[in-house]
């Protein structure tokens, strides 16, 4: 019990001082624990955009108009949806939450919403909540979920000033921002009301009005009232986690830091949040498991099993999260080939689990070559390049013992004045990943 109250008044200190005018309350630091430790989540894009097969962007990227956009809810039947199988599946992939789009950027709602009648419940031949049979199947199988909640909308008319995207689609009116936020706050309560105790929110779209001057977002030119939308989750349920896809430094009321596609800080992406933007909340990369968010009928982008279970690796030697995406097909059914890719993962992680959950960055700098997670003073060495002889510069611990993780025989090292040189065996070579465990 000390020991937890510690963890709370720290993480109470180092976040309040990122955040001033923000202070989490008891319940929400010990959330953020629990998130910190996860280290691995599913995220679901879903919605009626899947049965056009070209994403979640289509209705941008082709232009379709409101009144042909308005055409697909009829077409949208997932028949063989079965929110129990997605569940056991993400806990077999060592999955410990799940984030899932209640409402994306086309304006459409995943779930029973009084706010607005555009909904799968009013316009699907479905006309079911998927969200609240995937609560009671996560409820059941204790994995937390979360809502992922688009602040940009394509479709409604009080979305206005319109931003940077969506200005081909023909039939967009003009509105009252306002009535906007109103709208906003009024799904998030429905979402924080009806469905029980959750993970939290993932907030993704303000981008949408920000400038752009094609290195980094600057000036907004609409207010989302955050302050009163963040308040409104937190006064709703206190352990609501609350994170924004902004790629700014967080902001007061935010509880973790999230990275789209781009490893914190490695700046590999043209909108990645800068080096200097991350803060000290917890924090989450999101990663598509082929090239789409979406389901897309025509991505070829598949990454391999070595791609993806080190890129949780090198999430976690960032002391980062991985919220590894699949995009549902129409028919409720998940692409058989992100189910395999899952399946591997997890036969990995049952193995090497011990190496990535509830760990911490650990003292080497990550790399695409080598990775670190700590835990207590036991450190992970994770090596991703299947060479026979490593240097790591600058590295001097005290070492107590130094062996394999798996086979536990010793390792051969010869420590200089420069840094650390490994030697690996053969024998204990693997192609995805050599463990070491460090004892200091």
């Amino acid at each position: 019990m000390k020991k937890l109250i510690i963890i709370i008044i720290c993480f109470t200190v180092n976040f309040a001082n990122s955040q001033e005018s923000y202070v989490p309350t008891k319940e929400n630091i010990e959330a953020r624990k629990w998130f910190n430790d996860a280290r691995f989540g599913l995220f679901i894009h879903w919605g009626v955009y899947s049965v056009l097969g070209d994403g979640e962007w289509v209705m941008n990227n082709q232009n379709i108009s409101i009144k042909e956009y308005e055409k697909l809810p009829s077409f949208f039947n997932p028949i063989y949806f079965d929110a129990e199988e997605w569940v056991l599946m993400a806990k077999d992939a060592g999955m410990k939450y799940i984030t899932i789009t209640s409402r994306h950027h086309d304006g459409f709602s995943m779930f029973d919403s009084k706010a607005s009648d555009y909904n799968i419940v009013e316009k699907t031949p479905y006309g079911k909540d998927v969200l609240k049979m995937l609560t009671e199947a996560c409820r059941k199988h204790d994995m937390k979920l979360f809502f992922y909640y688009s602040q940009l909308d394509w479709y409604r008319d009080d979305y206005f000033p319109r931003g940077r995207t969506g200005n081909g689609i023909n039939g967009r009116g003009e509105g009252n921002w306002n009535d906007y936020i109103d709208f906003m706050k009024n799904q998030l309560t429905e979402l924080l009301t009806n469905y029980g105790e959750i993970g939290g929110i993932w907030f993704d779209g303000q981008w949408d009005q920000h400038e752009w001057n094609g290195k980094r977002f600057g000036g907004i030119k609409a207010d989302f009232k955050l302050k009163e939308v963040y308040e409104l989750i937190h006064k709703l349920q206190p352990q609501a986690l609350v994170g924004s896809n902004h790629h700014l430094a967080p902001q007061p009321g935010e509880d973790f830091q999230m990275f789209e596609k781009d490893l914190p800080g490695r700046g590999t992406m043209v909108f990645a949040t800068s080096a200097d933007d991350i803060g000290n909340l917890p924090l989450e990369v999101c990663e598509t498991i082929n090239g789409s968010w979406g389901f897309n009928l025509k991505d070829r982008k598949h990454k391999s099993r070595k791609d993806l279970v080190q890129y949780l690796i090198k999430a976690a030697g960032y002391n980062s999260n991985l919220l590894l995406n699949v995009g549902p097909m129409p028919n409720g059914r998940i692409q058989k080939e992100h189910i395999k890719s899952l399946r591997e993962i997890g036969e990995w992680v049952k193995i090497n689990g011990e190496t990535i959950y509830g760990t911490s960055r650990g003292p080497i700098d990550p790399s695409d070559e080598i990775a670190s997670t700590k835990k207590d003073n036991i450190i992970y060495i994770h090596l991703l390049d299947n060479k026979s002889t490593y240097f790591i510069e600058g590295f001097n611990p005290k070492i107590k013992k130094l062996t394999y993780f798996n086979s536990k025989k010793k390792v051969q090292y010869q420590k200089t004045k420069s840094g650390l040189i490994i030697n690996i065996s053969k024998e204990e070579l693997d192609e995805i990943d050599t463990i070491l465990k460090l004892e200091i």
